[in-house]
């Protein structure tokens, strides 16, 4: 059947989805495999094949209307969703060009911040182009990319690169540069960017169409000048792109080894990047200090500087000048601790970080104070995907005593919230709490012949180990043995 027919007698309810998705990752292998042996005439136009590819225009539609978090977010055009039908009228008409409309400006608040962060918001038009143009140049840069570079890549996580970084000091004790690089999406000159992703013509113009379209805020049009449009759907890639080569053109100036005390040592530093913020790991603090120098002058042409209050050098074990041991970075604590029944003297320990629990403490507190007067089974929905994105988040490290801790504390919540409907004077509030295989859980009163619907609890979730990535590895390498054993097993963590 032709292209054409298959546009004009489909429908979106019925259309193959596992057959559009097989056609669009072979396509992406075979620029993946292109972009690693340099072949960038077969890049470009295997590129150009698959955005006029009915597969991804479909597949590109349904990222931003059905499957994405902010699906029904709205543009500038107000539009927040549409039906099976104008979805499929979009995906016929999704075609690269050189338009853009403008974005929506919204300001939302940075978690455990007075600050606020700007989004720009596409319409849902853009947010379909930017899906496809991201399908197509994803897997050309996923072959250049570093490995140690984690942040807003498919196939890798958080929990990768902070397995790297234990593995990185897991036998000796190191300084550690934390860094954050500042308003990273905001500050990308436009030209020395567009000049590094070095595309074809049109995706050249489409892209500098997105970066210059402006934000409209209040019925005010903001033509920008620097910076990416962070909220859309190809601004993490981006930016990835902007930072690729750092770590690189850093490591490269430094030997593997190098002899100090009349040891031979590491002299390599570690750089683990997470999307703008990363840290810097060697033995030698006026070599760590000489290395962030360095980044600074990187970062200059891109338009980029590091954010000197959150930039802090310290030592994994001792204390450095006024410095207490340890870091903290994607929300965990990383530290050292003498132990002398060890063979290395010390024990890398990784936990949450006291920001986080404090966080996460104060959001089920407002929860179970927002909901005073619901009713048992209303606060439970609300408290469970909570906790359960939360504990899942930890659950890799060292978080038993936390989770301990945690569950505590929300045991006092849930004991103040019971006494207030029950009486503070006699112990009826434990009619909330009921005996599930010899132990008290807080759960409601089922419907007849229902199940009780319990509240999940901190406790319930088993320390599991994170594996890291395999170096280089990607999802677009075509190792579906390997690709396939591993999101199997991650999908058993949650």
């Amino acid at each position: 059947m032709s292209k054409t027919s298959v546009k004009t007698t489909v429908e979106w309810e019925t259309l193959n989805w596992r057959k559009l998705e097989r056609a669009v990752t072979k396509l992406q292998k075979r620029i993946y495999r292109a972009s690693q042996r340099g072949d960038v005439k077969a890049v470009k136009k295997l590129q150009k094949t698959l955005m006029r590819s009915w597969s991804a225009q479909c597949i590109a539609v349904r990222k931003v209307t059905q499957d994405n978090q902010g699906k029904n977010t709205a543009g500038v055009d107000k539009v927040k969703s549409l039906n099976p039908q104008q979805r499929l009228n979009l995906a016929k008409n999704l075609k690269i060009d050189h338009r853009a409309s403008a974005l929506r400006r919204i300001w939302i608040p940075k978690p455990g911040s007075d600050e606020k962060q700007l989004l720009g918001i596409p319409t849902i038009k853009d947010r379909a182009k930017q899906s496809l143009a991201k399908m197509a140049l994803e897997p050309e840069w996923e072959a250049k990319f570093e490995e140690t570079s984690y942040g807003f890549r498919p196939g890798r996580s958080v929990h990768d690169a902070i397995e790297h970084i234990f593995i990185s000091i897991g036998q000796s004790s190191k300084y550690v540069l934390e860094a954050d690089i500042a308003k990273c999406f905001d500050q990308i000159n436009h030209q020395e960017l567009l000049r590094k992703i070095s595309t074809f013509p049109t995706m050249r113009r489409q892209i500098k169409a997105w970066l210059k379209s402006g934000v409209m805020d209040r019925g005010e049009l903001f033509p920008p000048t620097e910076g990416t449009p962070q909220g859309g759907v190809i601004s993490p890639l981006l930016a990835n792109i902007a930072l690729h080569g750092m770590m690189q053109d850093i490591e490269s100036q430094y030997p593997e080894t190098k002899r100090v005390n009349g040891k031979q040592t590491n002299w390599k530093p570690c750089i683990v990047r997470y999307g703008g913020d990363f840290v810097v790991i060697h033995p030698d603090r006026p070599t760590i200090m000489e290395i962030k120098g360095k980044i600074n002058q990187w970062l200059k042409p891109m338009g980029l500087t590091l954010k000197d209050e959150k930039t802090r050098l310290c030592h994994t074990l001792n204390k450095s000048i006024d410095e207490e041991p340890g870091f903290d970075f994607l929300g965990f604590n990383i530290k050292q601790y003498s132990d002398n029944n060890t063979h290395l003297g010390f024990k890398t320990i990784i936990q949450p970080s006291e920001k986080s629990v404090r966080q996460h403490v104060q959001e089920l507190r407002e929860i179970v104070k927002a909901h005073k007067s619901a009713k048992t089974v209303d606060l439970i929905k609300k408290l469970n995907p909570v906790i359960r994105v939360w504990a899942n988040y930890y659950r890799t490290v060292c978080s038993s005593l936390t989770f301990k801790r945690v569950h505590h504390d929300l045991y006092m919540m849930l004991t103040q919230w019971g006494k207030r409907r029950t009486g503070k004077y006699d112990k009826t509030y434990q009619m909330y709490w009921h005996e599930v295989k010899g132990a008290k859980v807080f759960a409601s009163n089922p419907p007849k012949g229902g199940e009780l619907i319990m509240l999940q609890t901190h406790n319930q979730y088993r320390i599991k180990r994170h594996t890291k990535v395999k170096g280089g590895s990607s999802l677009y390498d075509g190792n579906w043995v390997y690709w396939g054993e591993r999101l199997r097993n991650l999908r058993g963590c949650q």
